[in-house]
């Protein structure tokens, strides 16, 4: 009878504490629809997030926790950790065995962890080696001999990567087909994005620009040069990339009568979830989720393949920005689906994830001290305002001890507290499993990542930009 109380109290409690969330998330909406112009950055995928510090902090839940018996404990000064604010944490061995757990059951905001659940959907639907097509069509002719395609040139793709550099790629391809000048328009279809950029028609004055290189910005010049020197292919390609048009530039759709010349295709999927995890960037995961039909797809997907409940998973945005709920349980199994997925394709975490203190963006400051450098893959998450702060770190820890899979979701109370206690708790296990151990994993630049392209014609063979 009691089990029976306490179970519908549980319920009436998770359903309130919705009902609440949803006003905060109504109010708290005008915050992230207008975000803060970030400071210049040496890269264009990193957006700091917003950290604005509650003026006071909740009293902890709980004060500790602990699983492991003292004799192995190799810091004793670290086994009384307090645990701050209202947190979840699940710590496991990859068979399953519980290291340490706190309200493992409790749904939290887990911030831009999301992004693991995004990360998953679309590598599970498309595979960490599909790259996106943009198309490139034309209803003229090409007279060589003077350069010109008659005709107008048509553009078509959903790359949420396709950046300056690629642009420019287009408009080599271009010339090495004898096309350096249309006589006609430039027509962009209204699912093509590029540089970031969420409008379609700035996306398509971006592309019009930087495919003249009498047009190009700096920003696309220095990008393109970058890009050869990245890509190995510095004094390969002879003379500037350039196609100009003599007609006007329109957003709008194919007509039936174009015909395929090339298409240029973007890194595989798993170089843009790496990017997009390294430096947790919402635009790309936001994108990635809408190929897949937006955070409710992105939730359902995770749901039916990780075995967990709409109760446990829920979200309403695919980057975690915003008012999402997360059990660190469900959080943990989708870990595990995650992983199980990648092991198909003989990868790891690694390969889509960031290495703390190795790999650049949110995990590049973190771990980064022997011997804890190069031990945690992980996904950070960051919400300075909404549900009061909000810190979460999930993924994966090596030890001398073997490997250990992690959910630490922190809410209600300062971000750098929040950080702090995760390096913290993290190390103590570490230290408690006989001490931390690199992944042996070798950085790779994420440009180098993102500089393998390639343009594929329609009779099927592929020429490398």
């Amino acid at each position: 009878m009691f089990g029976s109380f306490k179970h519908k109290a549980q319920r009436l409690t998770i359903v309130l504490s919705w009902i609440g969330m949803a006003v905060i998330f109504a109010n708290a909406q005008s915050v992230y629809t207008t975000p803060a112009s970030p400071k210049p950055t040496p890269t264009p995928y990193y957006q700091p997030p917003m950290v604005i510090q509650p003026s006071t902090t909740p009293t902890p839940l709980v004060n500790k926790t602990s699983s492991v018996s003292p004799a192995d404990i190799v810091n004793p000064a670290m086994s009384e950790m307090s645990i701050p604010g209202y947190s979840g944490v699940l710590i496991e061995t990859l068979d399953g065995k519980v290291v340490k757990e706190n309200y493992s059951n409790y749904a939290f905001n887990p911030a831009s962890n999301v992004k693991v659940a995004t990360a998953y959907a679309v590598i599970k639907t498309f595979g960490p080696d599909y790259r996106f097509p943009t198309n490139i069509y034309t209803d003229g002719v090409v007279d060589q001999t003077t350069g010109t395609l008659t005709g107008n040139l048509y553009v078509a793709g959903r790359d949420p990567n396709f950046t300056y550099e690629h642009a420019v790629a287009v408009a080599q391809t271009l010339n090495k087909m004898g096309i350096r000048q249309v006589t006609g328009d430039l027509i962009v279809t209204n699912s093509f994005i590029m540089a970031l950029n969420g409008s379609y028609q700035r996306s398509a004055e971006l592309l019009f620009n930087t495919l003249d290189s009498g047009k190009r910005s700096a920003a696309a010049a220095r990008a393109w040069q970058e890009y050869l020197v990245t890509s190995g292919k510095i004094g390969q390609i002879q003379g500037l990339p350039s196609v100009s048009f003599g007609g006007k530039l329109y957003v709008d759709i194919i007509p039936t009568n174009a015909r395929l010349i090339f298409a240029h295709e973007s890194a595989p999927l798993k170089e843009i979830v790496k990017v997009t995890l390294c430096y947790s960037n919402n635009f790309l995961a936001e994108k990635l989720g809408d190929m897949l039909g937006g955070a409710y797809a992105v939730a359902r997907i995770v749901q039916i393949n990780a075995g967990v409940t709409p109760e446990e998973f829920s979200l309403q945005t695919s980057s975690g920005l915003g008012i999402n709920r997360v059990t660190p349980r469900a959080q943990m199994k989708l870990l595990r689906t995650l992983r199980n997925e990648l092991a198909r394709y003989k990868m790891t975490f690694a390969d889509v994830m960031p290495i703390a203190g190795m790999d650049p963006g949110t995990l590049q400051h973190r771990f980064n001290t022997f011997p804890y450098q190069g031990s945690v893959v992980a996904k950070t998450g960051t919400l300075g305002q909404t549900d009061s702060g909000v810190s979460s770190l999930t993924g994966e820890m090596q030890t001398k001890n073997g490997k250990l899979l992690f959910v630490i979701f922190n809410q209600k109370g300062g971000v750098s507290k929040f950080r702090n206690f995760q390096n913290d708790y993290v190390m103590m296990v570490q230290n408690q499993q006989g001490g931390a151990m690199p992944l042996g994993y070798t950085t790779i630049p994420l440009s180098t990542r993102l500089a393998n392209t390639r343009v594929v014609y329609p009779t099927n063979n592929v020429a490398v930009n």
